[in-house]
């Protein structure tokens, strides 16, 4: 269940297609002294028949039931479950026809001795009395989803309780609609109803209200109906439920939220909380060994078997990781003059990556060396420069006081700052990565251009020369013996094959992934074609540029051969040196702690739906260990990146697709929408993919001059645009574009005044232009500055954005 969510029990509403108050003219009264006062009337036209009254509505939240301490609700619903009846693919559109259905249902199985007509008059209450136009139902129960600035209701299930005099005992029927149905607001899409039918005089773990909340508890769950919607029989049915009651009734609470030191719990931050060492690491550490196996044998086998999502998520991973980590190397070897290159990158993505999937408390985040880091790098390496050290050692120097910083931050559960964080932080830092990934696409492609496009038009004129070009040459060997310098031709075919060969990644790519989201193929064909999308992008277009255009020289990856590491030689430095590096070591530290444990933060969303907890303080502390190793071995730095791990999840998720409709006047809209289900929690993935990527290092000398470097390009802006969606700033800003009548159907776009909305959204814009300012400036001292601008979002946030 995610958090916030909860049952609301009140009395169904007037449908939508109901007669309204169009057709009632103002109400009037008199105030003639003459006449008295008149009372007032409603009058409606000859050919409006409806009858204005009032109806009293009321509403009340319920807690979902705890069957791990209420023992004699989990006894009843066991005996209610064996003979429950249970409906499947009913074709009924009313409600009306529906409920009708379910109790010719229950009556026909000769346990009962009350009438249809007698149990529909406790049903539903007509409006005006018994004959009445307006038909609803008198008291339902369904799920709601609370937050802060508003509540959704879950609106594919509806419980219906009616207590009548006439029943002897209890029955509870269950049907599945064959096609969604929509029945008004809150409504719109129903595909289960249950309903209880109880006597009024019931114990009280019997009674309608706790058997309807005993069931809503059930289907509140997402995992359960998608279950329920492939089973063929009524006896699956209830053995599926049997199944989900006994995993309810003997499952653990998850830690994420109950843990009273993990991040995201609501106990409010203590000084006292850092002076505890160990404990975050210890109550970790008690968490996530328990489910360490599990980790491995989840979907290998059994009814969850997902062999072929592994085999899908595990390639995406590798291309997703191995090409952007490729270009990183590039980067960094032009930054540190070769020290650190393309081979050194991929081999401490590899064991960097194999440490973080064996050991994480949150497998599925994916760490890598990011553009942050390589602009440290590029820092540390004009600081050498300017003081004449050896780069090497004081690079190794800098990363082990970091580590040191991240360990000692793991141990006294500095993770808990993340309490401060909120989702707008989050997301504007997550738009930063986003706009670097974009950013290092754009700057590949205009180096291209500048190199190639412009200098052609020089090159043009040259046309001329090369009619006289066998006299100059002629001429040249009878002057001295030597042939002259020939112009090099630069045309313009490379630079425009190489923006086609780009976009037409991120095109084809894009357009795979979206593939899911259409009606072709089976949809376990589209769900394959989309996880794969990537891979299969990016092997057609190098295909293209390297095959069907090989006589046009792109530019491809230099891999220079070499040791794939080498020990830091300290002994270069002086204890000067070494205290100095102490300051860059504590910045490097502050950048990779805000940046871990957002990406931990945003993989754990609650919406992702995770089950098996998180480990903020160890996942901190590990990752310091690793880039212990990373810096003795000259390899370079890496923490949880972000869109990977979010896109991690995403790729072993199970998803359901809803459409929420949204009228106004006269204005119509559809929103689609995606809702995690489950997520596969495994280890397998992260760890097939690194492994095949330190297998690479034996082939990367070959293979990697046939991939054109934009295509690299492309797969950036590729990940970069798959990773806005869920972005919510991303889709405020939309907004500002937007006119209000085509808003979707958002819950704060309601519950927030549109001004304030526009207002919030332009101060995260501020927020992120200087982030960009900072950490793109070409000035290698000003970069420095980034972590501590990175830090200070926090404050800004709680302090001052919260009054906006």
């Amino acid at each position: 269940m995610e958090r916030g969510e909860a049952l609301c029990l009140g009395p169904m509403e007037l449908r939508d297609d109901e007669p309204g108050e169009e057709g009632l003219e103002t109400p009037t009264t008199s105030t003639n002294t003459s006449h008295g006062y008149e009372p007032p009337t409603l009058s409606t036209s000859d050919s409006d028949a409806s009858v204005f009254g009032l109806i009293n509505t009321s509403r009340k939240y319920m807690k979902l039931m705890n069957f791990q301490e209420e023992v004699w609700a989990l006894q009843d619903l066991d005996s209610f479950l064996t003979r429950a009846s249970v409906l499947l693919d009913e074709t009924a559109a009313s409600l009306d026809e529906v409920l009708g259905r379910m109790l010719e249902c229950v009556a026909c199985d000769g346990r009962s001795s009350w009438t249809q007509e007698e149990v529909a008059s406790t049903l539903f209450t007509d409006a005006m009395g018994p004959g009445g136009r307006a038909h609803m139902l008198t008291e339902t129960i369904q799920g709601v989803t609370a937050s802060a600035t508003g509540g959704r209701y879950q609106q594919s299930w509806l419980s219906v309780l009616c207590e009548a005099k006439t029943l002897r005992r209890g029955a509870v029927c269950i049907a599945r609609l064959q096609q969604p149905r929509d029945w008004g607001a809150g409504r719109r899409r129903v595909r289960f109803i249950i309903l209880i039918l109880t006597p009024p005089r019931m114990k009280s773990a019997k009674t309608a209200i706790e058997l309807g909340r005993a069931f809503a508890t059930l289907f509140a769950d997402t995992s359960l109906r998608e279950k329920l919607l492939e089973m063929k029989t009524q006896e699956e049915v209830k053995q599926e439920l049997v199944r989900w009651r006994q995993r309810l009734s003997s499952a653990v609470p998850r830690p994420s939220v109950e843990d009273e030191t993990g991040a995201r719990s609501h106990r409010p931050l203590k000084a006292g909380d850092f002076l505890r060492p160990g404990r975050g690491i210890c109550e970790d550490l008690s968490r996530r060994p328990p489910l360490y196996l599990h980790d491995f044998a989840d979907g290998l086998y059994g009814r969850s078997r997902s062999l072929l999502k592994y085999t899908t998520t595990a390639i995406f991973l590798y291309i997703a990781i191995l090409l952007p980590a490729i270009g990183m190397g590039s980067l960094n070897a032009e930054n540190t003059r070769g020290s650190i290159d393309v081979q050194k990158t991929v081999v401490g993505q590899s064991i960097g990556g194999v440490m973080y999937a064996l050991f994480a408390g949150c497998p599925l985040v994916i760490p890598v060396t990011t553009p942050p880091l390589a602009i440290f790098i590029s820092v540390i390496r004009a600081v050498c420069h300017d003081f004449n050290l050896d780069f090497p050692a004081f690079y190794a120097c800098v990363g082990l006081w970091n580590s040191l910083f991240l360990i000692l931050g793991g141990i006294f559960n500095l993770s808990l700052v993340m309490k401060l964080v909120k989702r707008s932080t989050e997301e504007v830092i997550a738009l930063f990565f986003l706009i670097a990934f974009v950013g290092d696409a754009v700057k590949g492609v205009i180096k291209i251009f500048h190199k190639h496009y412009h200098g052609a038009v020089v090159v043009n004129s040259a046309a001329e020369e090369l009619l006289h070009l066998a006299d100059r040459i002629q001429a040249g060997i009878r002057d001295d013996g030597h042939m002259p310098a020939v112009p090099a031709l630069c045309t313009r075919e490379r630079p425009i094959l190489s923006l086609l060969l780009m976009l037409g990644t991120l095109w084809f790519g894009y357009t795979l992934f979206l593939i899911k989201r259409s009606p072709f193929l089976h949809a376990r064909v589209r769900e394959v074609v989309s996880d794969c999308a990537l891979p299969v992008s990016v092997a057609v277009f190098s295909f293209v540029g390297s095959y069907l255009f090989n006589d046009i020289e792109l530019p491809v990856f230099d891999y220079p051969s070499g040791p794939a590491f080498s020990l830091a030689p300290f002994a270069s430095l002086t204890s000067m040196n070494v205290l100095s590096a102490a300051t860059l070591g504590f910045t490097l530290a502050l950048l990779i702690f805000i940046d871990q444990n957002i990406v931990v933060s945003l993989t754990e969303a609650p919406e992702n739906r995770l089950l098996k907890g998180t480990a903020y303080h160890w996942d901190l502390m590990l990752s310091g260990f690793i880039n212990v190793v990373m810096s003795v071995l000259g390899l370079p730095w890496m923490h949880a990146a972000f869109p990977l791990s979010v896109l991690h999840v995403r790729h072993l998720a199970e998803v359901e697709q809803r459409v929420e409709q949204r009228v106004e006047q006269r204005v119509e809209q559809g929103s689609l929408h995606e809702t995690i289900v489950s997520v596969k929690e495994t280890r397998l993935t992260s760890l097939a993919a690194n492994v095949l990527i330190g297998l690479s290092v034996f082939l990367l000398p070959s293979v990697l001059r046939w991939i054109p470097q934009p295509v690299l390009y492309g797969l950036h802006l590729f990940i970069a645009l798959i990773s806005v969606h869920g972005n919510q700033m991303c889709d405020r800003i939309a907004l500002l574009l937007k006119e209000q009548t085509s808003y979707p159907p958002t819950h704060y776009i309601h519950q927030v005044p549109r001004r304030q909305l526009h207002c919030f959204t332009g101060l995260q814009l501020v927020q992120l232009l200087l982030m960009c300012a900072c950490g793109m400036c070409p000035l290698p001292y000003v970069k420095m500055f980034f972590p501590l601008l990175t830090i200070l979002l926090i404050p800004v946030r709680t302090k001052t954005l919260c009054n906006v």
